[in-house]
């Protein structure tokens, strides 16, 4: 595997920390109701979402950033297209992959092996895997979220916003990943629509390994 290939693996993959825009103001006055009750909402919040698209800025350990465009579409389909042209990140509702455009190479992943599972596995209860994380701000609401028994797939901290008219009144502000090896890396969400129409084949891609063609679902 390239240097190149580890940066990326480590920082979207199985990956700093997010940077909110509010700055703590006071502690939600209950915190076992707010554990109960956002916990269940931000389950309803990824449950609820159909669609999103918009753009994405990820930082790494190392501060390096990198920005591009992000398509969701349930169950289990994303795609991050990187700004230069020559990386790619998508899953087809199954696996998740790494193309390399630039040196011609695939990874996969099965989804539930990553972090992102909790956004793409509609089997991921989050009652089961999430805790929620103090915020000090009653507008933001951060879940943790990692499977006890593989703690391989590393933990990902969903980062949520409360915003009217958003999926259970939850907007997707980012998340905050860390892998098995304690790299941290961060993506920040800007520009969301929810609910447009996208078609399958977005998630599709081309193959950049000779006689592969396009990619699979």
């Amino acid at each position: 595997m390239t240097r190149r290939h580890q940066r990326f693996t480590r920082a979207l993959i199985l990956g700093a920390t997010l940077a909110l825009p509010i700055a703590g103001i006071a502690p939600v006055a209950s915190a076992q109701a707010q554990t109960t009750d956002d916990l269940s909402a931000v389950n309803r919040a990824i449950r609820a979402l159909s669609t999103l698209s918009g753009n994405f800025t990820q930082t790494d350990a190392r501060g390096q950033v990198q920005s591009g465009k992000l398509l969701l579409k349930q169950p289990g389909q994303i795609r991050f297209d990187y700004g230069a042209g020559d990386l790619l990140i998508v899953a087809d509702g199954k696996s998740l992959y790494m193309v390399d455009y630039q040196v011609g190479q695939v990874q996969r992943w099965p989804i539930r092996n990553s972090p992102l599972g909790a956004l793409l596995d509609p089997t991921r209860d989050l009652a089961k895997y999430g805790k929620l994380a103090p915020t000090g701000d009653p507008r933001v609401v951060s879940v943790e979220v990692r499977d006890p028994g593989h703690p391989e797939y590393g933990v990902i901290s969903l980062i949520f916003m409360r915003k009217p008219g958003a999926p259970a009144g939850l907007e997707l502000y980012g998340w905050v990943a860390k892998d098995a090896q304690g790299n941290r890396t961060s993506i920040r969400l800007t520009n969301l629509s929810y609910g447009s129409a996208i078609a399958d084949s977005a998630f599709k891609w081309r193959d950049p390994r000779p006689n592969r063609g396009v990619g699979p679902r």
